[in-house]
């Protein structure tokens, strides 16, 4: 086999690649068969049909479509989340913008070569989609709130408000950006964690049923739309409940803690029991109980995008409109630098949204565990009752 000969058939495999793995071999068979076919223009037109057969199938429309679109919102993400000059640490927030970008376009093709093909379920779809788009808001977002929180004022007014307590390194007028190298990797690595988990367990690799997805999302939505309503601008006493102030936030706070250590166990519970194969085919006991861990972690993980990514860019929205900022005060006129100190008091309450990214999932592991747990304790499931046949899909 000379040089050429052995560049075409790299070609051809990495090309072959990007088509599902079911459609692999037929594009291998089809290769094959150029040899028997003459040497010359005529090999050469059938490989070149060969290889347009590979571009149809590896770029449908549909798929094109799906680029065009996450192209276009990652983007504008990138754009409005770009560094503006002067603001220090600006290499490392370009490095975690483009790297984000990469991330959020090259696991999904890792995922399918390692993972199988995503799972044909309506709520498979929906949850790629939602964890896709909560980090594209999260990014612009965070990059807007970590500038004005490291924003050292032109004023010395509002510099006697900031400086005396998370202090101004940076010139009058200046900021100094987001965090350093170690804390754009700890993003990185945390965006791939949950990336890397929503992949697996949306795929048909993982055996993860829609009913379990449904339940965890569901759960997590419910409790990521009560935990935005407690806390829309991070969990600082003069940041929080903008529209539900004092007492009046105490049921949803309490309806939050309840959701936070309860929703998983009990979208555990409902997922062990709901367990159905295809068909409506029992599951095996182990099976049934990794679905009750998977609806419990996607239950507080989806909670902790859906408020983060809402929260952080409220905070950013209200950072950049005046008149935002002044609606979520009840309207009431506020001075300068009482704007200000209630700016700088919300952008710093949204690290509180890293700490539920962070903390959220792992309760809800927890707390998942112990509910299939009382489960394997408890009477058996309905499906070691009564053995439910397999009917044809």
């Amino acid at each position: 086999m000379n040089r050429l000969d052995r560049a075409a058939a790299a070609a051809r495999r990495a090309a072959a690649w990007l088509l599902p793995a079911g459609r692999r071999e037929w594009i291998a068979a089809i290769w094959a068969e150029a040899y028997e076919v003459p040497p010359g223009l005529a090999r050469l037109a059938w490989r070149a049909g060969g290889a347009w057969v590979i571009v149809r199938e590896a770029l449908m429309p549909r798929r094109l479509g799906r680029a065009a679109v996450f192209a276009a919102a990652a983007g504008a993400a990138a754009w409005a989340a770009w560094p503006q000059p002067g603001v220090g640490h600006a290499a490392e927030s370009q490095f975690h913008i483009i790297a984000t970008v990469l991330l959020l376009a090259g696991l999904p093709l890792l995922a399918r070569r390692f993972f199988g093909p995503a799972s044909p379920s309506r709520a498979g779809r929906s949850l790629r989609i939602f964890c896709c788009a909560a980090i594209l808001a999260y990014l612009p977002a965070l990059y807007i709130v970590e500038a004005f929180a490291n924003l050292t004022p032109k004023q010395a007014a509002y510099r006697r408000i900031v400086c005396p307590f998370q202090g101004c390194g940076g010139a009058p007028g200046k900021s100094t950006g987001g965090p350093p190298w170690a804390g754009e990797i700890a993003f990185l690595l945390m965006t791939i964690a949950y990336l890397g988990v929503i992949l697996f367990l949306t795929s048909r690799r993982s055996q993860v049923t829609r009913s379990t997805l449904a339940i965890g999302t569901g759960t997590g939505l419910l409790f990521g739309v009560v935990m935005y309503a407690v806390a829309p601008l991070g969990l600082t006493n003069s940041a929080t409940d903008p529209w539900l102030p004092g007492s009046t936030a105490d049921p949803l706070v309490a309806l939050a803690w309840i959701l936070l250590f309860g929703g998983p166990a009990v979208a555990a519970v409902v997922a062990v029991w709901r367990g159905r194969g295809p068909g409506g085919a029992a599951l095996a006991r182990n099976v049934r109980f990794g679905q009750g861990i998977a609806a419990g972690v996607l239950a507080n993980g989806t909670a902790a995008l859906f408020v983060s990514a809402l929260g952080t860019g409220t905070t950013a929205l209200m950072l950049k409109s005046t008149w935002l900022l002044h609606w979520l005060n009840h309207g009431h006129p506020l001075t300068a630098i009482a704007a200000y100190r209630y700016e700088t008091n919300a952008a710093g309450g949204t690290t509180a949204y890293l700490f539920m990214l962070i903390w959220f999932p792992v309760i809800g592991l927890f707390m998942s565990a112990l509910g299939v747990a009382c489960t394997r304790l408890g009477r058996p499931a309905p499906s070691e009752l009564t053995p439910v046949s397999a009917t044809p899909g």
